[in-house]
Parts: structure tokens; sequence; C-alpha cells
């Protein structure tokens, strides 16, 4: 296990494969008191997480609350609304005046790719990425590394599909570089127009055709179409895209016998896959919830634990 050196989790490309497996394997010991709110820790008792987030969110937002609370800490969500942001006052002032409170970490979530980053240049107190516009999610794309791990047993030599709207997708992204680095074989899919060219220079096989790549898939990650990113029309109709690359039973029973299919939520039924495979017995996308808080509580201890 690598010793862990980093007050700060701004993206999964700038970690190496043994920091990575840290955190995995931290979160494999939370992972009952994720399952069970009476074991609670107090690993973080005394320390102060904020959630300063500038964007919608539900799932990460809730779970970052939850997983600090376990390990004890005292949680501050912030509402980017009612803040000074809305009167004037710099990004970077606001988050620093915050910062003057005595806090411990900062999870952000902005619009703009980068902003953790500066965030992190300016602040004592930690940066967790809890998403930054469509460059990366890092505790997303850990979660669901830990999933594929938990089912498979291992991701090293497995074949994932990333499917979907890859161009807008900050999970995307995320998922590319931890994968990679575990040794999984990566192939993005999805129309011409979701699928930038230069992906291919993270070191993934790109491909349009679905059904033909479907049966050499351990792992379909369904990635929701991103819709408040667009600017304009990237496919003739919501109809066509899903008779292209929606996931159903029948294209399902076409590839590879067990394969797993993930979806970082929120997931749109009828237009990324239908409910019978989001449902059904190959999807882990309601274990990713559970899983998904595992990995936070590890983010956040490992991070909490580095001096300022």
């Amino acid at each position: 296990m690598a010793a862990w050196t980093r007050k700060n989790l701004l993206g999964l490309e700038d970690l190496s494969s043994g920091e990575i497996v840290t955190i995995l394997d931290r979160a494999e010991a939370y992972l009952e008191t994720a399952r069970n709110p009476s074991a609670r820790k107090t690993s973080l008792a005394g320390r102060v997480v904020v959630n300063l987030f500038f964007e919608a969110s539900t799932r990460t937002r809730v779970s970052f609350g939850l997983a600090a609370r376990r390990l004890g800490a005292d949680v501050i969500d912030f509402a980017a609304g009612g803040s000074s942001v809305s009167k004037g006052e710099s990004f970077v002032d606001t988050a620093r005046n915050i910062e003057a409170f005595g806090i411990d970490l900062v999870v952000v979530r902005h619009a703009v790719p980068g902003t953790p980053h500066l965030l992190s240049q300016h602040l004592r107190a930690g940066v967790v990425n809890a998403g930054d516009g469509a460059h990366e999610h890092p505790t997303q794309g850990l979660l669901d590394l830990f999933t594929i791990r938990q089912r498979r047993g291992r991701v090293d030599g497995l074949t994932v599909c990333l499917l979907g709207d890859i161009a807008h997708s900050r999970v995307a992204r995320s998922n590319i570089h931890g994968l990679v680095k575990l040794g999984a074989k990566v192939i993005v899919c999805g129309p011409p127009t979701l699928v930038p060219r230069q992906i291919a220079d993270l070191g993934v096989e790109v491909a349009h055709d679905l059904d033909a790549v479907l049966p050499r898939c351990d792992v379909v990650n369904v990635l929701r179409i991103q819709f408040e990113r667009q600017r304009g029309a990237f496919f003739p109709s919501i109809r066509e895209y899903f008779h292209l690359y929606g996931m159903t039973r029948e294209r399902l029973s076409r590839g590879r016998k067990g394969v797993l299919i993930l979806a970082p939520g929120p997931i749109n039924r009828g237009v990324e896959l239908t409910p019978e495979v989001a449902d059904g017995p190959e999807s882990a996308i309601i274990d990713q919830v559970t899983n998904g808080l595992a990995v936070r509580m590890a983010v956040l201890d490992l991070c909490a634990g580095v001096p300022r």
C-alpha cells in the first residue's frame, strides 16, 4: 500500500496506481460503516468539513456530508445562492473567509474546470474536488473502480466500456485515468459528435458501434447525456440515440454473459437504458451509491490526516 501524503484530492490524473489502491483499500475498511449508520467512527472528531457547492447535486453532496458525519466531523453546507458571491464577492475571497472560521477540509463543486486547483493554491485547508465542469469527478471515478473490484475481484485485465456522452463527462475522464492506471482495457463508445478525437491520446480505444464492441466488454458504464452542458444538437433525436446506444435487455443478451452495468446517475430511463437493465441482476447502480459513501469517507480521512 502506498503512503498517502496529499492534503488535496484534485483528480485521478495526478495519482499513482498505488495511491488509487490505497484509497480503495481504505474504502473497503469503511464499507461496513457506510452500510450501518450506527457504526460511526471518530477519526475526524473535532474537524470541520465544508461542502462548497456551486452546481446542483444530490448524491455527491449528501454522500460527502454523511461521510464526514460518520467520521465524527462537523459539517457546514454552503449555499452559493444566498452567499456573498451573489453580492459580488470573489470565489477565492469567499473561500478564504470561510476558512477563517477554522475549517479543515473544503469539498468543492463548480462549473468551471480547474476551480479546485485554484482553491488549493489559496487555502491551507485540504481541498477535495467534487466535480469541476467537464474536467474530473475523482470520487465518482474511485467509487466506480471500487464497485468493479468488489464485483469482479480485480480491475487489471478487464475490458470496460464507457458509453455515451464522453465529450461533456467529467466522470468519463476520471474513469479513464483510474482504469488505465489499474490495468484495464478502456473502450469509449458513443456518437462521433460526443466522442472527442483527442480522447484516444489517453490510451483508450474509440468506437461508435456499440453492438460491435459489446461482446468484448466485462463492464459497461452508462454515462448520462449531459443536456445541461451541451450547446446545440449532437444527435438527431433521443429516439435515434436510444436505438443506437440505449442499453436494453435485448442488446444486453448479445453481450458477454455476466457483464456488469454501472451508471453514475442520475439515470434517464428510456434515454440511456431501460428500467429492466437499470434494475436487473447485472446492475450495480444502487451498490455504487453505498460504495460512494465508503470511498468519500476514505478520501476525507486520508486528506485530513496530512499536516496543513
